[in-house]
């Protein structure tokens, strides 16, 4: 909408009046449009003066809009609607949506047939039933008013009005009921089938397509949707990954126009590209990644110098490459950071860069961002300074090789790593010596340091698990970690020093209502959590400390892993609570996240003596949270298809293994070889009355007061192995011996009898990009437990609720996002080339 009209002599000559000037936005909206309409708030401001709605004529008056200016303002007015910042009645007449008592959010939709309207003005969620749900889908937005109260006393709404509609198409698989075709969402979410329309292709029942909505759902009618995708069949090798990119909403390909800048960049580095930098090729620096890993974002050096260490950190310059605002970078910005998928990576550059160019590959020269680093032999960095330069990377290292090198000397396996090292084993036992004195500092500054255990996954030729190992994560890496620990917080204090906007890596501490119930929990154990309201990080790594070495560690490390908040991107700098740093920021990976790449302009711009300005900073920052976010879902989808698929022919089996989460509806127990994670329904658990018990993480008989709790040790049957909905179920063989506990018992006794429970089993990995630390909190949407689907999709009942009683006559529920999210919380992820690098 644009208020611009051709300047007549009679515009020209008419002057605006009081009332248009009264406009507290008028100099806004003067420095936008020749001829400026009301504001929006303008109009909100006099909805609400006024009391009552007003006709578009009446509002019109109010705000001495001209006859030739009537039709811009009624544009203005339709897009407020749009927007849900004004709505219309049945008389035609706008309102406030907050005068009429409606409140605007976006549908959370429930694999059951209800949802919830997570409200813009975060408010309690608002609960719609199944008849409300009937004409929207998850993800759009809309109005409600509340109505009442459902059973559990949350806030119930009815809709009012569907604001925008977030669903256009939807990846599904296809069924034939009674002749008519129909396609089931993989979205659990989305718990409408969806008509297949004439016209579009032609697919098979059971094929897995993408359909486009042509017809949204109604009170009175399914969506309907035309099939323009047909991506074969649902156990074809890669069809996991080619559902969740379309699921997720995940951008595979590139644009046209991104494309042709890719192909106009050179192969190599041309001279002209080192003007002005500083050569650095001749320091013997190496990139130190796994072994699988293609896409090198960093390389390290380090000499010792006086009492100290120079510590140079070189990072690839993607920024020189992609332009600001270009197509590459309008790209690179909607991916927000690369998909590491089991066998298959969605880069967020194309490959010629990922791979090739910008890629720090070995005897090659690269441009590069240099963080040139004076550290102290107490750890700390006395000086630095940032340049862009030209280097030449020496080795292409692995941990496996270099850990080899530095600590395992006299084997067979170190003399052939420092064989194959030669000359460059000097210069990494100057890194080795370096990460001591930096490992050292870490725990002065009291960072926490959760033990993880991680996973790889090995593939036959057609594509699915042969087996799932363990890695081992060795201090190969950790020094890595330390290395860009250390450039990431020299890039923050940079930018702060200079007052240059920046997106921070955040991570705030807990929330005091989980805070009250790890407490709780830990007094049961007759432990305590230092630091009074406001712990901070030394705080629990004096505790983490303190119980490591007893059989219930991992317990207690899990409960208070999950007392933290999950870490994101925002320009407000509140620190990194898990590093215990007060200034934190990502520089270290521009290749694979689009937040380090903004860094890079800002430490840019410093130097040229400018300022970058990328856009809302918070926008920004919310658009790379959500797509890290979204690639975690992605690949959980992913790996919880493969481990599915695997499981197929081991139904019947026995295995021993460690309840991994404690939910309403059961426990998901992790398996000690093949580190695989199924459903222990709560109907077989035994002829009992389960109560689910939060803060203590356990379910507990009502009767037999038999108690099942995170890390209890069990022995388990695979009973199913569901590919439609990615569910494993177990059936428990053998669970912990644990006398029954009587209310005469006190806290003491209890915590005797954990602490003598073995709980050593190692718990089932997904894939993640991050510490432990930063993902800890994916368990919070967990509202109530998502029920099993029929082959058809059709909904059961929903299993038990929280606090609520049940029997062993219940349905066993199926597991969508909320579960898999609540599973999630207590599994580690394996990082994207084994190294956990900030």
């Amino acid at each position: 909408m644009t208020a611009r009209t051709k300047k007549t002599p009679a515009v020209k000559a008419r002057k605006m009046s009081a009332i248009r000037r009264a406009d507290p936005f008028f100099e806004r909206e003067s420095a936008s449009y020749d001829y400026p309409l009301p504001s929006r708030e303008y109009v909100e401001q006099t909805l609400a003066e006024q009391g009552v709605p007003l006709t578009l004529e009446a509002l019109a008056a109010n705000l001495d809009i001209q006859p030739h200016e009537l039709e811009h303002f009624h544009r203005r007015l339709r897009a407020m609607e749009r927007d849900g910042q004004i709505l219309r009645n049945r008389r035609d007449a706008y309102l406030l949506p907050d005068k009429a008592d409606l409140i605007r959010g976006k549908v959370e939709g429930h694999p059951d047939g209800f949802g919830f309207v997570v409200r813009d003005d975060s408010g309690p969620d608002i609960f719609l039933g199944p008849k409300e749900m009937r004409e929207v889908l998850h993800g759009d937005r809309v109005i409600v008013r509340i109505a009442g109260q459902d059973r559990r006393g949350r806030p119930e709404g009815k809709l009012v009005e569907v604001l925008e509609r977030a669903n256009r198409r939807v990846v599904g698989r296809v069924l034939n009921e009674h002749g008519v075709l129909i396609v089931v969402p993989e979205n659990r979410r989305l718990a409408q089938d969806i008509l297949v329309a004439p016209g579009g292709k032609k697919p098979l029942p059971g094929q897995v397509v993408t359909v486009e909505l042509v017809e949204q759902p109604t009170k009175f009618a399914q969506p309907i949707g035309r099939v323009v995708e047909v991506l074969g069949n649902y156990a074809d090798p890669g069809m996991e990954i080619e559902i969740a990119l379309r699921k997720h909403e995940l951008p595979f390909e590139f644009s046209p126009e991104a494309k042709a800048e890719t192909r106009k960049l050179p192969v190599k580095v041309r001279k002209k590209d080192a003007l002005g930098r500083e050569d650095i090729t001749h320091l013997p620096l190496v990139t130190i990644d796994g072994e699988t890993a293609k896409d090198f974002d960093d390389a390290v050096y380090c000499e010792r110098q006086g009492r100290g260490f120079r510590l140079i950190v070189a990072i690839a310059d993607v920024s020189h490459y992609v332009e600001a605002g270009g197509a590459l970078d309008k790209d690179a910005l909607e991916r927000g950071n690369s998909v590491y998928f089991p066998r298959r990576v969605i880069p967020m550059l194309p490959e010629k860069l990922s791979n090739g160019l910008c890629s720090l590959n070995p005897e090659v020269e690269r441009l590069c961002m240099v963080a040139d680093m004076s550290i102290s032999m107490t750890g700390a960095v006395k000086a630095y300074r940032f340049y862009p330069a030209v280097m030449f990377s020496h080795a292409r290292l692995t941990y496996t090789k270099v850990a080899a090198a530095l600590y395992e000397g006299d084997s067979e396996a170190g003399q052939a790593a420092r064989a194959e090292v030669g000359g460059l084993l000097p210069h990494l036992e100057n890194l080795d010596k370096l990460f001591r004195v930096l490992l050292k500092a870490r725990a002065k500054r009291g960072a926490i340091d959760f033990e993880t255990a991680e996973t790889r996954m090995i593939f036959d030729d057609h594509g699915k698990i042969e087996r799932i190992v363990p890695e081992t994560r060795n201090d190969a890496h950790r020094l890595i970690e330390e290395c860009m620990l250390a450039a990431n917080v020299c890039a923050s204090d940079f930018l702060q020093k200079h007052k240059h906007p920046a997106l921070y890596r955040v991570h705030e501490g807990p929330t005091p209502e989980k805070l009250e119930k790890l407490r709780a929990f830990l007094a049961e154990f007759g432990l305590e959590l230092g630091g009074g309201e406001e712990p901070r990080a030394s705080d629990y790594a004096r505790l983490l400390e303190r119980v490591k070495g007893r059989p219930d560690a991992q317990l207690l490390q899990t409960v208070m892993l999950r007392s933290l908040r999950q870490a994101q991107y925002s320009p407000d700098n509140v620190g990194h609570f898990g590093l215990a740093y007060e200034s934190y920021t990502h520089f270290t990976s521009p290749i694979r996240r689009y937040p380090d790449l903004l860094v890079h302009r800002a430490i840019k711009a410093v130097l040229a003596g400018g300022q970058y300005r990328p856009g809302e900073w918070d926008a920004i920052g919310m658009q790379c949270s959500m797509t890290e976010r979204r690639a975690d879902d992605a690949t959980r989808d992913v790996v919880a298809w493969l481990k599915c698929y695997f499981m197929q022919d081991r139904v019947g089996e026995e295995f021993s293994g460690c309840v991994s989460a404690v939910v309403p509806f059961g426990l998901f127990v992790a398996l000690d070889d093949i580190f695989i994670e199924g459903l222990v329904h709560i109907s077989d658990l035994g002829s009992d009355y389960f109560h689910h018990d939060e803060a203590r993480h356990e379910l507990v008989g009502e009767r037999t007061n038999t108690r099942y709790r995170l890390s209890d040790r069990v022995r388990v049957q695979v009973l199913r192995a569901d590919l439609e909905t990615n569910k494993i179920d177990f059936r428990l063989v053998e669970g912990p011996a644990r006398p029954t506990e009587r209310s005469g018992k006190t806290a003491a006794d209890r915590a005797a009898r954990a602490g003598a429970r073995a709980v050593d089993a190692p718990r089932a990995a997904g894939r993640g990009g991050r510490s432990a630390t930063e993902r800890a909190p994916l368990a919070e949407k967990v509202k109530s437990a998502p029920p099993a689907k029929s082959a058809k999709g059709k909904p059961a009942k929903a299993g038990a609720a929280a606090k609520k009683k049940t029997t062993t006559g219940g349905k066993a529920p199926g597991r969508g996002k909320a579960a898999r999210s609540a599973r999630a919380a207590s599994a580690p992820a394996a990082s994207r080339k084994g190294k956990k690098r900030g």
